[in-house]
Order: structure tokens, then sequence, then C-alpha cells
């Protein structure tokens, strides 16, 4: 914070604070305490150095006219009445001047009893303030109340659906998400990660789950069309490999067989070998088919019950999951979603960016037009508000007790002289008008009485 060397205006100039130093405090003593004031607070020194001037300049007037008064009463003996006035008038600035000097001070460096009652007492006023707000203000009842007459979720709404309202989310939640990987570490992230795949992924057996997955599938025959697609391949295969058939059979002959035979006999396995693949091909209920599918619900019961299925499941699990593929897993899954969002909070026109407006948009529009959804939200606000409040009333409380509690004793009384200095010298300057006007009355009412 900037500062200055303004210093705040005091009257009491030629007598040392006799006041304590508080522990911890930095207080200056000598003629006048010096504080340091921003450009707020130095126009209030000066308002609050006019009404002292104002103030002790009628109080200076009623002694001037008081001694005019007084030495002239008998030569014009309506003077009395003036002399009468500014007498009371005399009287009620000083009585006012030592009230409301004594809140700030010891007047005249007197050490008066109840007097410097804010330097004296900050730390009780303090207190006696928390307990206020906490009381008053930080209850449940009033806070959820005021948030009810507010009606936050359709506001929030109107705002949100309005122009500029989701720009303004993107770009907030662009900056928190660039300071939060600011902050945080690549390799602890990734080592979380590489935490949670290893918990969640590798520790449980995957044989069990695995089966009661297939089982659902095999009973509600969703393989059919993998066990189509590849028989649809075997039958392209054999179609387009006649030679392929006619070479195999005739690397697997005798030598001794003549080569025509080994080409009849390729002919003939090709042909038989067409007809079988195109009747499982044909035929749903084929005995081959019916053979896959019992295997694969062998297979899924197996994998669920089978203590060696289980194991092998197991192995092969950490043949395809050793270390080094977790942590490669890990790491390149934090690197694509790191630079997934990085890319999409510096590009307010990519394609996150625009969704996530479009989100926020139709989530303000929603509670604009959906009445339960903003009853639900602002119940939620409610709730969450009084929690808090119920939670942590007395530590938010607590805020103001120990911040006036580490204030220097005299740069606190003066601190607060000059948020209310300049209303308390208009009660100087009333004490001295009615001072004024009590003495004349006072004067008349005795004049008549007694003459």
């Amino acid at each position: 914070m900037q500062v200055n060397s303004e210093r705040i205006p005091t009257e009491d100039v030629t007598t040392p604070d006799p006041l304590p130093k508080q522990p911890g405090s930095t207080t200056t003593r000598g003629r006048s305490a010096v504080v340091d004031l921003s450009a707020g607070e130095r126009e209030k020194a000066a308002a609050l150095l006019r009404m002292k001037r104002l103030a002790l300049a009628l109080l200076i007037a009623m002694a001037v006219i008081f001694t005019v008064a007084f030495a002239l009463q008998k030569q014009y003996p309506w003077l009395e009445y003036v002399r009468a006035a500014a007498e009371g008038g005399m009287v009620g600035a000083l009585a006012d001047w030592f009230a409301v000097t004594a809140l700030f001070k010891y007047p005249m460096g007197l050490r008066i009893p109840h007097t410097a009652i804010i330097p004296r007492r900050k730390d009780q006023i303090g207190e006696s303030l928390s307990e206020f707000v906490e009381s008053n203000f930080l209850s449940q009842e009033v806070v959820q109340e005021k948030l009810a007459s507010i009606d936050i979720a359709r506001k929030a709404g109107l705002w949100l659906s309005g122009p500029g309202g989701a720009e303004r989310v993107a770009k907030e939640g662009g900056a928190v998400i660039r300071g939060a990987f600011t902050v945080l570490n690549d390799d602890d992230v990734q080592a979380v990660i590489e935490g949670m795949v290893r918990k969640h992924l590798l520790t449980p057996p995957w044989g069990p789950p695995v089966g009661r997955m297939a089982e659902r599938i095999f009973a509600d025959g969703h393989h059919h069309t993998l066990v189509d697609l590849l028989v649809d391949r075997a039958a392209d295969w054999v179609d387009a490999n006649h030679a392929t058939v006619n070479r195999l059979v005739s690397d697997r002959s005798p030598l001794w067989v003549p080569t025509f035979v080994d080409g009849l006999v390729g002919d003939r396995v090709h042909v038989e070998l067409s007809k079988f693949v195109r009747a499982v091909q044909a035929d749903q209920n084929h005995q081959v088919r019916q053979s896959i599918d019992a295997y694969l619900t062998d297979l899924a019961q197996d994998l669920q019950h089978d203590p060696a299925m289980i194991q092998r499941a197991e192995s092969i699990k950490a043949q395809i999951l050793g270390d080094p593929e977790v942590r490669e897993l890990a790491s390149r899954t934090w690197g694509t979603v790191k630079t997934a969002l990085l890319n999409a909070v510096d590009d307010p026109d990519s394609e996150l960016s625009q969704r996530f407006k479009s989100a926020v948009r139709d989530f303000g529009t929603r509670l604009v037009n959906d009445e339960e959804l903003a009853g639900k939200v602002n119940t939620w606000i409610g709730d969450a508000a009084g929690y808090l409040v119920n939670t942590y009333r007395s530590d938010i409380a607590g805020v103001i007790s120990d911040t006036v509690a580490r204030w220097d004793a005299e740069e606190t009384s003066q601190k607060i002289e000059l948020q209310v200095g300049k209303d308390l010298q208009y009660i100087r300057i009333n004490g001295t008008v009615v001072g004024a006007l009590a003495g004349l009355a006072i004067f008349t009412v005795a004049h008549l009485l007694f003459g």
C-alpha cells in the first residue's frame, strides 16, 4: 500500500502520550502520533481539522462575547442576557469538548478516570463488535432469509444467459485452469494417475468381471455379428486362395505321389473346404456355430470360477500393463489432458471453449425458465450458506477482534477518529449552541422570578 507522511491533526500537542504501549505494537511516542494516511484518509483528516477549528472558533467567540458583555453589562443591562448566553455556550462547548476528546485520548494529558476510552479498551471494543456481528449478522436465519429474498438463482441465470456472462465464466475458468497447471507438478499428477490406475484397474482381478461381461454379451447373442464377419472373411479367403490350397496339399503329400494326383487332391480339398465354409456361412444353426457358442459360454464361466483360467487372465494383464506401460499411460494421459485444456482456454474459438460457453448459457436459460431447478439451486445455496455460517461464524467474526487486537492503541484511536471525528465535532458545535440557549433561558427565567 502506498503511504505518505500526512499526519492526523490533534489538538493536544504539548503532552506526551501517557498510554502504555500494547504488546507487539509500534506506537510512536512524543508530541503527537504519526499515522501514514491514504489519499482518502488525507481528505478526511483535512475535513476533521476544519471542523475542529470551527468548534474552537465558536468557543473563542463565546469567550470574547462573554468578556465584552461582562465588562459592559452595568452600562447596558441588556448585555446580561448576552453574557448569560455566552457563559452557557462556553460551558456547553467545554463539556462537549471534554466528552469528545475523552473518547480518543486523555484531555490535556490528564489521566482522568474513564477517559481515553478507545485506546484503553480497544480490545474489549473489538470483542464486543465481533460478538455483535456474530449475533446479529452471522446467523443462519438472517443469511438464508436474505438469500431467499434475492432469488440468486434467477439473477445468476439472467447473467449467465445474457451477453458476456458465459464469456466471463470461460475467461475466469481459463485463468483458474492456467493457475492450477502452474501450481501442479507434472510428476506428482502422473504419480496420482498411476496410483489410480493400479488401484482401480490393475489390483482387482480381471477374470471375474471380464467373464461376467462376456456372459451377458454371449447370452444376448451380440457375438454373432463378429462370428458372421469371421466366417465371411474365411469364405473370401478360400475363394481367393485356390493355388495356396493346392500348394499346401502338394507340400504335405509323399514324394512318390505323382504331381497330377496332387493337383486332383488339392482341387478336391478346395471344393470341399469351400462347401464347408459356405454351409457355415448360410446356416445360423450350423454345428460349428453351436460349437463356437458353447466354447465362448464355457470360457465366460471359466473366467469367473476356474482358478487356472483366472490366473491366465492375470498373466495376460501383467504382460499388457507392466510397470513401464502403466507409467507411459499415466504420462500420456496427463500430457493429453493438459495440452487439450491449455489449447482450449488459450483459444476462445476452440471447440471445447465453445461447447463450455454453450453449456453455461443453456444452464443460465434453465435457471430463468425452470422454476423447479431455480428453487433447488436457491435451496442448495441457502443450505450451503447456512452451514458455513453455523460452522464458521465464530471464526469469521473472530477476524474483527483479532484484527483490532493487533492494532496499535494510539493508531486505532486516530483511525477511528478519522472515520467519525468530523461528525463528533458537530456535538461540540451543537453543545455550544444548546449551551448558549440553555444559559439564556435559565437566566431569563431566574430574572423573571427573582428580578
